[in-house]
């Protein structure tokens, strides 16, 4: 069996995320309380008890995520004596989940990661005024036929393919009135559900490039070292393990497509039989199985499924 961790993008944030964990692992407590320190915020309270508008917001739901997902890796580490090197031979998040990654292989520290994905979505929040972009999931047509929809829609303005996310389930980004004219689009050539997102910015499209510009500087500063597995990233759905390209392509992924299907099918080119997914939600899990059938596809979450996966492991 070959096996990939990966990594929930925002989405999945739920009030009580790692509450559980908490409560049960010192382990998982001392992840929280170093992402506290790290952001100078009591970010654990907010996970635990909401409320979920607070928690929702770009700034917090991205290192709430990845707090959430490396307190499972370092409780299946310290407490059960599971070393991630040695249990998979790849790991792969989806958009910040990429951070996640990073933070679980060992590229970044902890409290690097949480300073990152708090200043990632900052920058996003500020790259656009709220109301000028806007996001939506178009169900049940090829990655193809949306990216010439989006293409179609632009007219002068920004539209395009952000999520390709699995078979049937893109994501268009770009100016709110683009975005309306794809969802019109795709209607009348027959897509039935074109649904607009509930996010505050155009996530992955070309008005991100303030953001990217900030990330820039930000990640120009911050120690990358060789992961432990290479990582299979959003901008080239391909295993890296170069620091120096680890770091640009979190640059590019700001602006450019989460290429979340591909990623998962060279995951089957490359051999694994087996994706789990650390952290909030089950969202990864599911979609591997529109994707690749030959791919299991697992949520670990919470403490039972933690030592029901420690157990398979040793």
């Amino acid at each position: 069996m070959t096996r990939a961790f990966v990594f929930p993008g925002q989405g999945s944030q739920a009030v009580g995320m790692g509450k559980e964990l908490a409560d049960a692992s010192a382990t998982a407590r001392a992840v929280f309380e170093e992402v506290n320190d790290a952001l100078s915020q009591d970010l654990s309270a907010l996970m635990f008890e909401g409320p979920i508008e607070d928690l929702t917001l770009t700034f917090n739901a991205q290192p709430a995520l990845m707090a959430s997902s490396i307190a499972v890796v370092r409780i299946l580490e310290a407490d059960f004596g599971v070393s991630l090197a040695e249990s998979c031979s790849y790991v792969a998040g989806h958009s910040l989940g990429e951070y996640s990654a990073l933070a679980a292989a060992g590229t970044l520290s902890l409290s690097d990661t949480a300073k990152l994905l708090k200043l990632r979505g900052e920058a996003m929040q500020r790259a656009v005024p709220v109301g000028v972009g806007a996001m939506a999931a178009i169900m049940g047509a090829e990655f193809s036929v949306i990216e010439e929809i989006a293409e179609e829609a632009g007219q002068g303005e920004v539209c395009t393919a952000a999520n390709d996310n699995a078979d049937g389930q893109v994501v268009i980004s770009g100016h709110k009135s683009a975005v309306e004219r794809a969802m019109e689009i795709a209607k009348e050539r027959g897509i039935k559900r074109a649904i607009p997102l509930p996010v505050s910015a155009p996530f992955h499209c070309p008005l991100m490039q303030p953001a990217a510009d900030e990330m820039a500087e930000a990640l120009a500063g911050a120690t990358f070292n060789a992961p432990s597995v290479p990582v299979i990233t959003n901008v080239s759905a391909a295993p890296e393990s170069d620091p120096d390209t680890l770091r640009n392509l979190l640059v590019e992924q700001i602006t450019g497509r989460v290429r979340w299907r591909e990623s998962v099918l060279k995951m089957g080119e490359l051999g694994v039989t087996d994706l789990v997914e650390l952290g909030t939600g089950k969202v990864l899990g599911g979609l591997v199985r529109r994707i690749n059938r030959e791919i299991t596809g697992k949520s670990v979450q919470t403490m039972a499924d933690i030592e029901t996966l420690a157990e398979e492991l040793k």
